[in-house]
């Protein structure tokens, strides 16, 4: 996906549907190697779709694609052709192969792949250590050219203050995957060795209730608790207005089938929900943690705003290094995150529709599951639009995520540092550089 959203050429360098969108065609891009020197064929494509497709594999992926594609029926009727003929019509297809569960790995590679890193990046794996440091080196055979950078050194640093401090003392360049509390963000803005990157609407943030957990169980209390907040008091108090409010759709504002449309807070219609479903002055825990510096920020706003409406927020916080071992999909209310990028079907399949792994809060229904289907099957893309926006409302009005804001991603950054650019998942490698280097 580029930066408008759009899909855009890479290892496939053109794809194409049949008239119903059953059958997709893409054309494998010539003259690129992996990391061993072996060229890329459409071999690997189909192998990497076979091995996401394999349950023993666990791919997330695999719940977004497994309803479309029988790995067995897979065509490469040359080096760089792919047929994909789908179980059922789905015009989106193609953007569901964008998510990074989805790169291209050499064929047979699967036993592997977690020791070489065999790709088609501008960079090849050199060493890695989990939880430990690592170290990728540039690939001079890349197919769009050598990388800026010889080398990048990588660590993990659990401590947000440590990372901070090594950026500062000038021990790393870049806090790769960190969002900046406001306050570090303002330490780092105003040092010599660094400073901070902002990237818009990076992180779509949450509060999943477990609709399998009472009183979640209950639309009205789920409604309820959505009427009860103001989004924009959270995205004042807790982003201090670097992000937009989200009103509980997780579609970002700049996705092309973002609708505007939504309820509005009102606490008195929350007040009366809570009543009729025998839940007046309700009084709920609500899990956050350290993990994320926003968490605890974007709880306490939620606590603070629903009071109106009587409720009763609890603010519990759980240790950062098991939070989403133990609370994330345990707990029946808690904060969480995810990175904004997803095309829209990819979205709603891996995080809202009956059954995926990712559904954080356990919402099933069979009616938003057969509009999806709907929306797949339809080649009209207006129309497809159009139901894309049903989804959404479907989300806002039934689901259980609260969805209070897109934020602003801080990135700790070295002065040195050039060419740094990232949008969605994805992360110029290939342009990123040091002054003087």
């Amino acid at each position: 996906m580029d930066a408008d959203g759009k899909l855009a050429p890479d290892l496939a360098e053109s794809w194409e549907p049949d008239d119903k969108a059953r059958t997709w065609t893409f054309r494998i891009r010539r003259g690129v190697t992996f990391h061993d020197g072996r060229p890329l064929t459409s071999a690997d494509a189909a192998y990497t779709l076979r091995h996401i497709l394999d349950e023993k594999t666990a791919s997330p992926q695999a719940a977004v694609l497994a309803p479309l594609v029988d790995g067995k029926q897979l065509r490469t009727p040359d080096d760089h052709t792919l047929v994909v003929p789908l179980k059922t019509p789905n015009a989106e297809f193609p953007s569901l192969l964008t998510h990074y569960n989805c790169y291209v790995i050499p064929d047979g590679s699967a036993r592997a792949i977690g020791r070489t890193g065999i790709g088609t990046g501008p960079f090849k794996l050199e060493s890695f250590t989990p939880a430990g440091p690592g170290r990728i080196t540039a690939y001079k055979d890349h197919w769009q050219g050598r990388p800026v950078l010889d080398t990048i050194d990588f660590y993990t640093v659990a401590d947000m203050q440590a990372r901070s401090n090594a950026l500062l003392a000038g021990q790393v360049d870049l806090l790769s995957q960190t969002n900046l509390d406001f306050a570090t963000a303002r330490v780092v803005a105003a040092s010599d060795r660094a400073t901070v990157a902002r990237v818009e609407n990076a992180q779509w943030y949450v509060l999943p209730m477990l609709t399998t957990e009472k009183p979640f169980t209950d639309i009205r209390v789920r409604q309820a608790m959505k009427l009860a907040y103001d989004p924009e008091y959270v995205v004042k108090v807790a982003l201090q207005g670097a992000g937009t409010a989200g009103w509980d759709n997780p579609v970002p504002p700049s996705d092309p089938a973002h609708i505007a449309a939504h309820p509005q807070h009102d606490p008195d219609k929350a007040r009366y929900l809570l009543k009729k479903a025998g839940h007046e002055g309700l009084a709920v825990d609500l899990y956050t943690s350290s993990y994320d510096p926003i968490f605890t920020p974007m709880a306490l706003a939620y606590q603070d705003s629903a009071k109106r409406a009587g409720i009763r927020i609890r603010v519990k916080t759980a240790a950062a290094d098991s939070y989403y071992t133990q609370i994330w999909m345990k707990k029946p209310l808690m904060a969480t995150y995810w990175y904004t990028g997803r095309p829209v079907d990819q979205l709603f399949t891996q995080v809202f529709r009956s059954g995926s792994s990712y559904n954080e809060t356990a919402w099933s229904d069979k009616d938003f599951d057969a509009l999806l289907d709907r929306a797949r099957r339809e080649t009209d893309d207006k129309r497809r639009q159009e139901l894309y926006g049903e989804a959404q409302t479907f989300v806002i009005d039934k689901g259980g995520a609260m969805t209070p804001m897109f934020a602003d991603r801080l990135v700790g950054i070295s002065r040195k540092v050039r060419g740094y650019a990232e949008h969605g998942f994805e992360f110029d490698y290939l342009g990123i550089g040091l002054k003087g280097a």
